[in-house]
């Protein structure tokens, strides 16, 4: 089967509909960005298990130093993905909200489905 389509029409209507309604999309693609690096995915995936975690079982997890871990984690704070909070002195971390929670989650369904539909 070919990919594009056999003759060029474009129904300016739809065209015109679309581009009226397209919002910004910079924000994003700044989670998608920050989500596309397999090591703050598992992060990510991994605070979907457990409400919050420390810098150090986050680090046990990854299989990575803590200095590693906390790079990623800022990182996924500084994309407001994640949000961290100091008990005594310790740091522990959570996902923002249920919205990220909900993006991993139907990521990870997503993928799964995938798996076993090679034309889907």
């Amino acid at each position: 089967m070919n990919d594009t389509c056999e003759i060029a029409v474009v129904h300016e209507e739809v065209v015109e509909k679309v581009q009226k309604s397209l919002p910004d999309v910079s924000g994003m693609v700044q989670i998608f960005k920050a989500l596309a690096d397999e090591t703050r995915l598992k992060i990510a995936f991994a605070l979907t298990l457990e409400e919050e975690m420390c810098v150090c079982d986050v680090a046990a997890v990854i299989g990575a130093s803590n200095a590693t871990a906390s790079h990623h984690l800022r990182y996924l704070r500084e994309q407001s993905l994640a949000k961290s909070e100091r008990k005594g002195k310790m740091v522990y971390y959570s996902l923002s909200d249920s919205h990220v929670i909900d993006l991993v989650r139907i990521t990870h369904e997503h993928a799964n489905e995938g798996k076993g539909n090679e034309h889907g």
